[in-house]
């Protein structure tokens, strides 16, 4: 974990050795000035001696310029490197996160991975900055303090020492039991980003169900708990401070006694005396700096886990040594596929979602595919560009095991509509040019008019120009699935795949598009997966699933007088015009 974060620091670590350098060079312009005053008061002001007065004085005046100079020095560089570092494990995250397969996707929720990339990542900012200029600091000043107040009276420093031990038992104590409760702080904080997330994202069905007192109630209860956790460990933290107190006071008593003691006996000078209590305030605070940074470092551990976790984790689909990099054609062959959902991989707790696949389609070919919800269509069609890997078996693209390929090029060959679609902010040609970033205004109408979108873009006051709100919210959910087709064609595909992208669509716009797939793109491979069977009865092929095993693959007319499951899903649609979703046993939907 620490080697991932040093490996962040990157082109920011001359700032970091600098702050160090610049603090220390602080601390010891600090501590010398106490020292420095003892002269002025016993060779100066008792002494009545004005040139000694001024001669200390005007060092005085010269190390405190100095201490200031390298403070501010240190503050600019420590935040650059800080916030660079910030930057820099952002990025980290950000980059990895783009390589996660499917498998990887699901093992982190969407609000915790937000949660990592704004609050983890502040906490170590935060805590990064204190341990360049605190953690140097603080055990720099304690350790010059004490030498000082050893060079000046050895006997009255046994009481620093007593009141150190003190404070390094309470600390220890308190620090012990905080870092526990803020482990389940950060969790905590994703529960609650998890609720703002859903809350904010659904908020037409909030709306819709009038949901808004639940919602309120969920989040007042996540924000309860956070704030329970919070209060308690702030309240352990607190009791540094009346600690600290009693300890100051404690060795200010101490010395006073003591020191009026030996100044009577003569051991002991006014000057010294003066430094001494300066010296232990000085003590004293760089205890209460070191606690702090405990507690920060406390804090900032559980951060520092869960944003390791997401840069550490290892992509589990990755290129072959030796990757094929050109797809032959858009032929499909599963052999003996299996594939198992890991949805709790710590206990070892695995779902089946597709067992024992095995077809062959040609390329060109267009496939239906359709199944009951959960009979594993969408499943089947992510292993072929890889989104998930088989547990089992082999699929193959283009007569060769998708294992072997390029990912980017398997990925190019293999255009995937998938049934969550998503638009993002931005222009529709922006959106159109994530198929192909140098598409010409024609060619992104080709593509639209194929998936029967130029038509109400061109209805649309800026056309192509229209800009499209984050998710797009501005457009109709048809709307939406014809846009991400034609961002999908863009790419030029050797194999497109429509996992249920038309579900949004009225039955004629589907029929055109279906029409315009025959015609326009004859050499493509089409993998249409559907709920209702008029989307696929003119397919060449019907994938017929049903709870993860293939149970037919054959034309429309010959599964009618096979496959007594498209019978009856036919028999159901043709008598209640209905979409289909897995019928109960009796032939009732």
């Amino acid at each position: 974990m620490l080697r991932t974060l040093y490996n962040q620091i990157g082109q920011y670590k001359g700032a970091a050795l600098a702050t160090p350098l610049l603090t220390a060079l602080e601390v010891v312009m600090d501590v010398m000035i106490p020292y420095v005053t003892a002269s002025l008061i016993d060779l100066g002001i008792n002494a009545g001696d004005m040139q000694a007065i001024y001669k200390y004085g005007a060092l005085m005046v010269l190390m405190a310029c100095l201490s200031l100079l390298f403070g501010i020095l240190a503050g600019r560089v420590s935040a650059y490197a800080s916030t660079g570092f910030a930057a820099n494990l952002r990025l980290a995250m950000y980059r990895n996160i783009q390589t996660f397969s499917f498998q990887d996707i699901d093992k982190y929720s969407t609000s915790g991975l937000v949660t990592r990339m704004t609050t983890d990542v502040n906490s170590l900012q935060n805590a990064f900055q204190q341990i360049l200029r605190v953690t140097v600091r603080a055990p720099f000043r304690l350790l010059l303090s004490i030498v000082m107040c050893l060079v000046i009276d050895p006997r009255l420093s046994l009481i620093f020492i007593v009141a150190m031990l003190v404070l390094s038992v309470s600390l220890y104590l308190i620090i012990s039991r905080v870092s526990r409760l803020f482990q389940q702080v950060f969790e905590r904080y994703d529960q609650l980003n998890q609720s703002v997330q859903e809350n904010v994202s659904a908020i037409r069905v909030v709306k819709a169900f009038v949901r808004e007192d639940y919602e309120n109630q969920k989040f007042a209860r996540a924000a309860e708990g956070l704030y329970r956790l919070y209060s308690k460990a702030e309240s352990l933290m607190a009791l540094n401070h009346p600690v600290m107190n009693m300890v100051i006071y404690g060795c200010i008593i101490a010395l006073s006694w003591w020191g009026a003691h030996f100044i009577v006996e003569g051991s002991l000078t006014t000057g010294e005396l003066t430094s001494l209590f300066t010296y232990v305030m000085s003590i004293l605070q760089a205890l209460m700096m070191l606690s702090m940074i405990f507690v920060m470092l406390t804090q900032s551990a559980a951060a520092a886990k869960r944003v390791s976790a997401v840069i550490e984790q290892e992509a589990s689909i990755t290129n072959p040594d030796h990757p094929l990099t050109q797809v032959e054609d858009g032929s499909i062959e599963f052999r003996e596929v299996r594939f198992d959902y890991h949805t709790e991989e710590q206990q070892g707790h695995k779902r089946s979602a597709l067992y024992n696949a095995s077809f062959s389609i040609r390329s060109g070919e267009t496939i239906g595919v359709i199944g009951g919800t959960g009979s594993g269509k969408s499943t089947l069609v992510n292993l072929i560009s890889r989104l998930y890997d088989s547990t089992k078996g082999e699929v193959l693209v283009g007569g060769h095991n998708v294992k072997d390929y390029d990912l980017t090029t398997l990925r190019n060959a293999v255009s995937v509509v998938l049934q969550q679609n998503m638009l993002f902010s931005g222009t529709i040609l922006d959106n159109l040019r994530w198929g192909k970033t140098d598409a010409t205004l024609d060619e992104c109408r080709r593509a639209c008019r194929l998936a029967q979108a130029d038509e109400f873009i061109s209805e649309m006051p800026q056309g192509y120009d229209t800009r499209i709100e984050q998710g797009g919210t501005n457009v109709s959910g048809g709307q939406k699935q014809r846009l991400c087709i034609a961002r999908a064609l863009l790419k030029q595909p050797q194999i497109l795949v429509l996992d249920d992208s038309t579900s949004a669509c009225d039955t004629r716009t589907d029929a055109l598009i279906q029409k315009a797939f025959r015609e326009e793109l004859p050499q493509m491979t089409k993998l249409i997966i559907a709920q209702r069977i008029s989307s696929v009865r003119d397919c060449d092929r019907i994938l017929v699933m049903d709870n993860g095993m293939i149970t037919g693959f054959d034309s429309h007319d010959r599964l009618l007088e096979s496959n007594p499951l498209y019978r009856e899903i036919y028999d159901i649609q043709i008598q209640d015009a209905g979409d289909f979703d897995k019928p109960e046993k009796g032939g009732e939907q």
